[in-house]
């Protein structure tokens, strides 16, 4: 017998809950590359910015929760992208701080992590 289990919606995030989950400079940092990106794969992600896959996902997991990020599953590796549910304030605020913040470090360096990180690692995160 199949059970149906009732999903409830998740409640509007709100602008200090948001600005809270980014308070977290690895959270920052990931979102800020995600929406340069527009998807990045946690290993592309953990190679980037030089920090474990537990932690990596952990930190996205709390994005994931709070309805920031969307993740989609190809083999064993998710992928991460901005929420098309996010409110048009909070992607503006993501927007602005990814163009203003590229050329500042640690973000700088970043960005260029990220794009050694695709090379090396995209061919495998696709399958």
């Amino acid at each position: 017998m199949t059970r149906m289990v009732a999903r409830h919606p998740q409640p509007a995030l709100s602008a200090a809950d948001f600005m809270r989950l980014l308070a977290d400079e690895t959270r920052l940092r990931a979102m800020l590359l995600i929406q340069h990106k527009g998807e990045l794969c946690v290993c592309e992600l953990t190679e980037a910015l030089q920090v474990s896959q537990p932690k990596m996902s952990r930190h996205l997991a709390h994005l994931r929760d709070a309805g920031v990020v969307e993740t989609r599953r190809a083999g064993q590796w998710i992928h991460y992208r901005a929420s098309q549910q996010l409110p048009a304030w909070a992607q503006q605020i993501l927007s602005q701080m990814a163009k203003e913040l590229a050329g500042e470090p640690p973000f700088s360096a970043d960005l260029q992590a990220i794009k050694r990180a695709i090379a090396r690692n995209r061919s495998e995160c696709e399958q």
